[in-house]
């Protein structure tokens, strides 16, 4: 039997056969818990780095999905024991490490050279498949629906991503909270990219703006100016972002203990369907008057001003060569991925 931190005692009852005496599976190894969590945390910093990536999903593809949507349930609702704690802490401090130590290096090589990022990317992430795979018990309809529904889900989105498509909202109270819940949402989904999300409600913009004027207000010292975005923008989208990581968390703990294999069906097929948006052979190219960049339209004063990271993304032909590299990219992060899910086996 696979081992499976959210299976319920009545769910491993069911799924043992019957008069063999069996136990249920043992927990995760601390050792694996160890080089799963710091090697999933610094995966999901580099995601948050990447535009259109996961963290969700690069916790998922490392195999520490699990256990970290567990302890984030038990800590949210007061219920704390070192394993959480020790999930949580090194998922959380190899997250801000490979942000403060490589968000530089990784910004220039996604712009400058986007399809051999991608391509790890892509690998990285399919490298996750397996690990849930073997977390099935049961193959069938319960599973295969879902996976083949957020699938097609993922390949929407990307499309949306592709065209430039946004559903813009009034910026109010409400549609900030409503944001701050999206982004906590896509902070744990595997999947969704948080800053995509707030491009396609059109309050990205809105929020970069308000936490910039509110650092400058900062640095002048000057306390009433700090104010309004911070009760206007900033207090809305934190009180989104606590209560999303707060339900989020708790509904996906509910639905692995009462759904195990449609939800482990809808994480794989958002783990596929996240590829889909990373197709490799694309290319910055720098903005004509009239593009709408961040729900912004180009103007010929402000197109001076838009930096390389933010340029329109087009595809490009690739040669023989650069798809033979790109495969063999796929293979290594693939390879990667599956030799982490392997260490610290201890059970």
């Amino acid at each position: 039997m696979s081992e499976n931190p959210f299976e319920s005692p009545q769910t491993k009852a069911q799924d043992a056969p019957a008069a063999t005496g069996l136990s249920a599976p043992p927990e995760v190894g601390l050792p694996r818990l160890v080089t799963r969590s710091l090697f999933g945390g610094l995966l999901m910093g580099l995601a948050n780095l990447v535009p259109g990536i996961s963290g969700g999903t690069m916790l998922l593809a490392a195999g520490i999905y699990p256990a970290f949507i567990d302890s984030l349930s038990k800590v949210t609702r007061l219920k704390f024991d070192v394993r959480s704690l020790v999930v949580l802490g090194l998922v959380g401090l190899s997250a801000g490490l490979g942000v403060l130590l490589l968000a530089g290096t990784l910004k220039t090589l996604v712009i400058e050279q986007r399809w051999i990022m991608y391509s790890l990317f892509i690998g990285l992430t399919l490298g996750g498949v397996p690990v849930v795979w073997r977390m099935v018990a049961k193959k069938g309809a319960a599973l295969f629906a879902p996976a083949v529904l957020a699938f097609l889900a993922m390949a929407a989105l990307a499309y949306g991503q592709a065209t430039g498509f946004t559903g813009a909202m009034t910026p109010s109270f409400v549609t900030f909270l409503l944001a701050g819940l999206a982004g906590a949402s896509a902070m744990i989904l595997p999947g969704l990219s948080g800053g995509y999300l707030l491009l396609l409600m059109g309050l990205y913009v809105p929020i970069l703006g308000a936490v910039d004027e509110f650092k400058d207000a900062l640095s002048a010292r000057d306390l009433g100016a700090a104010m309004d975005p911070a009760l206007a923008v900033l207090l809305p989208v934190g009180i989104g972002v606590a209560l999303g990581i707060v339900l989020v968390g708790n509904l996906l703990k509910w639905l692995f203990s009462n759904f195990q294999t449609a939800t482990l069906g809808l994480l794989l097929g958002l783990l596929v369907g996240s590829t889909v948006g990373l197709f490799p052979f694309q290319q910055g190219r720098p903005p004509v008057v009239g593009d709408v960049i961040k729900a912004q339209t180009v103007t010929a004063e402000t197109i001076g001003e838009i930096e390389a990271d933010d340029w329109p993304v087009e595809y490009f032909k690739p040669s023989l060569g650069q798809a033979g590299a790109s495969l063999g990219l796929v293979a290594v992060g693939f390879l990667v991925t599956m030799g982490v899910s392997l260490l610290g086996k201890d059970d």
